[in-house]
């Protein structure tokens, strides 16, 4: 089964080297393809290779993640002294040209985080992060492939039972076709005799008009390819592709063809199975707005 939804989400954890990274991807409906992943500053250089991966697995929809990468375990604090000595100093010699209280303490310290480092606050190696992150990428990619598979088979679900309906109602017009004609002759005949006082009109005239919008209400080519549109709509279903945009062309094309056979059939019973027919379609076409 080829059909598979654009919605999904993903978890992967890989942990090594003192380091756990986890990242988490969620999709939602797009045309095209799109992914934004949050990192860390220090860990910018590996955004293209993350895209990557996850443009291998989504063909399309918006992807939005996020990577986080910590060190695990304990580690001492660590102060840069020089920096430290720095601010301290200029903000002393501020607070005496100001006529300030010098109240400064070491707890001061703690609200510059550039100053005072736990071991988990060091500088990462995008090199040294990336195997991590690749199994974690791969691990939420594998989670996010799997929802959009289950989500993906209640959506075919719904798609063949609409098309389904589609095809009975397609039915329900070609046995409707022909009786068409019928009632059209026996109109003309009720038309003519009341404009004529009571006149019958030659059958070869008769039998001309009758043709004559016999050709233009012809139905059956448009009913045809309505046939054709749903093979290919159950091949699409069955192959190893993502459908979604051929699924998408498809709905226009049966819509193309429903909205002739409306125009052309001239019949309030046909019109009210066309009526049906777009009713249903549009609901076709919203799902497969989900689908990949």
């Amino acid at each position: 089964m080829s059909v598979v939804s654009m919605t999904g989400f993903g978890r992967g954890e890989a942990r090594g080297r003192g380091l756990k990274v986890v990242v988490e991807l969620g999709a939602v409906n797009r045309r095209q393809f799109d992914c934004h992943v949050t990192l860390p500053r220090d860990l910018a250089a590996i955004e293209a290779r993350i895209h990557a991966l996850v443009h291998a697995a989504v063909r399309r929809g918006h992807v939005k993640g996020s990577l986080e990468a910590v060190r695990v375990g304990r580690g001492a604090v660590a102060v840069d002294l020089a920096l430290a000595r720095a601010r301290l100093g200029a903000l002393r010699r501020a607070a005496r040209r100001l006529g300030l209280a010098d109240d400064l303490t070491a707890a001061t310290l703690l609200d510059w985080p550039d100053v005072v480092r736990g071991a988990g606050d060091a500088t990462l190696c995008p090199d040294a992060v990336w195997p991590l992150a690749e199994r974690a990428t791969r691990a939420a990619i594998r989670g996010l492939t799997a929802m959009r598979r289950r989500e993906g088979r209640a959506l075919a679900g719904d798609l063949v039972s609409r098309l389904a309906r589609l095809r009975r109602i397609a039915a329900a017009i070609g046995r409707r076709a022909p009786g068409v004609i019928v009632d059209a002759r026996a109109a003309l005949e009720r038309r003519i005799a009341a404009a004529n006082g009571g006149l019958k009109l030659d059958d070869s005239t008769l039998a001309r008009e009758v043709a004559a919008f016999a050709d233009r209400s012809d139905i059956r080519e448009e009913l045809t390819r309505l046939d054709s549109h749903f093979a290919q709509a159950r091949a699409l279903f069955a192959g190893a592709e993502s459908c979604g945009r051929s699924l998408d062309f498809l709905c226009q094309e049966i819509f193309r063809e429903i909205n002739t056979i409306g125009s052309k059939a001239g019949d309030a019973a046909i019109s009210r199975h066309v009526v049906a027919f777009k009713a249903e379609l549009e609901a076709v076409r919203e799902q497969a707005q989900n689908v990949e």
